[in-house]
């Protein structure tokens, strides 16, 4: 259990360099994908199964997509019809040798039985998460909702390519649709 704690450990801590020092967006947003794994597997080697598949689902799943879905709109990186090198295989053998040094912490962590077994503490279950975040936390969750929606909002407007005629009629035409 402590060899897939620090090899996890060890994973989130360079995959996690990968995402600052990475150059383009769409491969930060890999290293940082299996950087929230990492600290899922950290969640399942110290017996908090619950806790580490909410950090898949909601982190890895969820904000990734949507963290994929605004590089993509904002267009940040340089154009694909002249920059090939996006696919080149250079560029993904950090991130694949990562996770698989991840999936040999978690079969070593399966091997030994040791998801779902508590350090010491209490298992975290869901109903115990409900009454945390909807109890007294309800208003922090509901305010990242908000921050949220105001993310993508804020995205999706800066994403818009600026067209000068629109808005204006075209020319040679009076009063015409833009």
């Amino acid at each position: 259990m402590e060899l897939a704690f620090y090899l996890s450990g060890l994973v989130a801590v360079l995959a996690t360099i990968g995402v600052i020092t990475g150059t383009s967006p769409v491969h930060a947003v890999v290293y940082l994908i299996v950087s929230l794994i990492a600290v899922a597997l950290v969640f399942f080697a110290l017996g908090a199964p619950f806790a580490g598949a909410l950090e898949i689902i909601v982190y890895a799943g969820a904000i990734m997509v949507l963290f994929v879905f605004v590089v993509m709109m904002l267009n940040l990186g340089r154009d694909t019809d002249r920059d090939e090198t996006f696919l080149h295989p250079r560029n993904w053998v950090g991130p694949s040798v990562l996770t698989l040094v991840l999936l040999g912490a978690l079969f070593t962590l399966i091997g030994q039985g040791g998801i779902g077994q508590s350090i010491d503490g209490d298992l975290l279950t869901a109903r115990a998460v409900a009454l945390t975040l909807f109890g007294p936390w309800l208003m922090v969750v509901e305010l990242a909702a908000i921050l949220l929606l105001a993310a993508l909002v804020t995205a999706s407007h800066v994403g818009r390519r600026n067209n000068p005629l629109r808005g204006r009629s075209k020319p040679g035409k009076q009063g015409g649709k833009p």
